[in-house]
């Protein structure tokens, strides 16, 4: 092999950047016995590889990865955040756009949140935005049932302790009562499973709708629900640090019309 442990990269990053599959797919692709390096079936993804070692995924060459993409989705509620659900439900992928390039979510929204979803065809890229320490803010539209007081959020502002499992501090602002419901706006940083219901249920409230409106520096906006948009390569570039050198394709036009993949 041409394979060093001190030169090129991981294995597993290298498949993740070729947009197959995330690095931790990826090792699991290596543990079941399904790549190859330079002919030989390897089981284990403590292995560097450089461009002139011939990689194979089930017996296909392994592209040369794209450069990074990164998309704005305006999610439905109603669509599970998974290529294939058990249960038969509907999922997000069945809802893009057919020219859409094989894309990754970036976090999930579960089955009845709605509001912004980051896309990716890379791997590398997907886990640096899931990361716990990247550390980006996130912010919700939350319609809860009652009728709160602002004290009434402090405990999720000092941090709250919900069946052993300690939550951050979140930014918590009541916006207005509407009737039997009142609208207010969160922000978090780690991204917990329903997070936001949760701590609103520890304080004896009920969610009732809830629309992501910005992950770190992205924002929903104006996209309409279903609508996919590419980020511009110098905005992408700008806000996750990526080289100067690294080519990003032109997006296209934003996509408001969705054609549903057939299932």
């Amino acid at each position: 092999m041409n394979t060093s442990q001190h030169k090129g990269d991981r294995i597993a990053k290298v498949i993740a950047r070729a947009g197959v599959a995330s690095r931790r797919g990826a090792e699991r692709m290596i543990e079941a016995g399904r790549v190859a390096v330079n002919g030989k079936v390897i089981d284990r993804a403590a292995l560097n590889v450089t461009d002139k070692d011939r990689i194979t995924v089930d017996g296909r060459d392994l592209k040369a990865p794209e450069p990074p993409r990164l998309w704005l989705y305006h999610k439905p509620a109603g669509l599970v955040t998974t290529t294939r659900d058990e249960q038969g439900r509907q999922t997000i992928f069945d809802d893009l756009p057919d020219d859409l390039p094989r894309v990754m979510s970036v976090g999930r929204l579960d089955l009845n949140s709605e509001g912004l979803l980051l896309l990716t065809n890379d791997g590398e890229l997907k886990r640096k935005l899931e990361l716990p320490s990247t550390g980006w803010l996130r912010k919700y539209r939350v319609r809860i049932k009652g009728r709160p007081t602002d004290a009434t959020f402090e405990p999720l502002r000092q941090g709250i302790e919900i069946d052993g499992e300690k939550f951050q501090p979140m930014s918590v602002t009541l916006d207005r009562q509407q009737g039997a419901n009142a609208w207010a706006t969160v922000g978090i940083r780690e991204g917990r499973n329903r997070e936001v219901r949760r701590a609103m249920e520890a304080v004896g409230l009920s969610v009732n709708r809830l629309i992501r409106i910005s992950y770190g520096p992205f924002q929903l906006g104006n996209l309409k629900t279903g609508a996919v948009e590419e980020i511009r390569p110098r905005i992408l570039r700008d806000q996750l640090g990526l080289k100067d050198e690294t080519e990003v394709a032109k997006p296209g036009k934003p996509r408001p019309q969705r054609t549903r993949r057939k299932r």
